[in-house]
């Protein structure tokens, strides 16, 4: 069964992640964990920032990362945000578990502007290093995030893991 592992208190956004395939992921953001995080990423849904742009890395086990290319594997970029980690200065009280949702960045704690990824297995290595900041809503969108992960990849230029067939967001819209 599906336990919700990181109880959510404080403003919670849902929203849900339509896929070109017509598969869909439903999410739930918590602000009250990560406030400036939460924020930015109902901002770029509101700008319809993700239309059209795909999860571009994908490992099993591990996680699937999009919101930064579209299928010609050409970045698209959003202004950075502040890191909400522990190693960053912030509590963070979201443990990335299966479903989770946090925001991909580079080496500077405050590189994370608009790539997020959705932890698929247990990723609790990446606690306080990484701004986790909502999770999914229920076992058939966490299906539907595993069942992602483990497309064929290839490389893609100094690209990695990258899907064979592009796996394109529609868009992510708020439901609440």
């Amino acid at each position: 069964a599906w336990i919700l592992q990181n109880n959510l208190k404080g403003e919670n956004m849902r929203i849900v992640i339509k896929l070109k395939d017509g598969r869909k992921m439903n999410a739930t953001l918590d602000e009250n964990a990560a406030p400036i995080t939460v924020q930015n990423f109902v901002k770029l849904i509101d700008e319809k920032f993700f239309d059209g742009l795909i999860f571009h890395r994908v490992i099993p086990g591990f996680m699937i990362q999009g919101g930064g290319m579209d299928g010609a594997m050409k970045e698209k970029r959003a202004k950075s945000i502040k890191g909400e980690f522990a190693s960053n200065g912030i509590k963070n009280p979201i443990s990335h578990v299966p479903g989770v949702l946090s925001m991909a960045r580079t080496q500077v704690k405050d590189s994370a502007s608009s790539q997020f990824f959705i932890c698929v297995a247990d990723c609790t290595f990446l606690d306080g290093d990484y701004a986790a900041f909502g999770r999914l809503d229920d076992e058939e969108s966490l299906k539907v995030a595993i069942d992602m992960s483990k497309v064929k990849t290839g490389s893609y230029g100094w690209f990695d893991d990258v899907p064979k067939e592009p796996l394109v967001i529609d868009t992510i819209e708020k439901v609440n």
